[in-house]
């Protein structure tokens, strides 16, 4: 093999190596579990809307960097839009639970903070109200959720699956209690 032809190989050989992209992953908040048989009552909670951050409601994960600054990550995405993953996992984590009335849910996610070796946060103001009417007045809370999170995307996707399934956990106490009260944050 002459030497011109051996630089042309190494030079065409470095030249695809360089546009090699990394591949895309994606990520759910709906954690891969069983679910149980749905429990009988006499109501339940439906989700109304739900808002989220426009920061954050990418395609992309969205990351925070120091105390200013936000990275977004090309190459972890959601399953779906950021809205959409909130909504099927709060969906999955409340079809187990029954209620003594069923119930509206709207949800305003003012903060969902991701900081890879640190924490997931989520701070949400929500409100419930009796879909059958009434004249009981909606309840309407702030509840704020911090997860430990380890270094990866995985383990911080993992927390912020742990906040919302707490975040159901207090809906449904919420709904349980006649809406009487906000519930106290674990």
């Amino acid at each position: 093999m002459t030497f011109p032809l051996k630089i042309t190989l190494f030079t065409a050989l470095v030249l695809l190596t360089a546009c090699r992209s990394e591949p895309i992953v994606f990520h759910t908040l709906t954690p891969a579990h069983a679910s149980a048989a749905p429990q009988a009552g006499a109501g339940g909670v439906r989700i109304e809307s739900i808002s989220v951050p426009p920061q954050v409601d990418r395609p992309q994960i969205v990351i925070r960097q120091g105390d200013t600054g936000v990275a977004i990550l090309e190459t972890q995405w959601w399953a779906a839009s950021l809205a959409d993953e909130f909504k099927s996992a709060l969906v999955d984590q409340l079809a187990n639970t029954s209620t003594r009335q069923a119930v509206s849910l709207r949800l305003d996610v003012q903060r969902f903070d991701s900081v890879p070796g640190q924490y997931a946060l989520l701070d949400v103001r929500w409100r419930l109200r009796p879909t059958s009417g009434g004249d009981r007045p909606p309840l309407t809370c702030r509840t704020l959720l911090q997860s430990p999170a380890g270094p990866t995307i995985d383990d911080l996707v993992g927390a912020h699956q742990n906040n919302i399934h707490r975040l159901a956990k207090l809906i449904s106490q919420a709904a349980d209690t006649s809406l009487k009260q906000c519930p106290a944050t674990p």
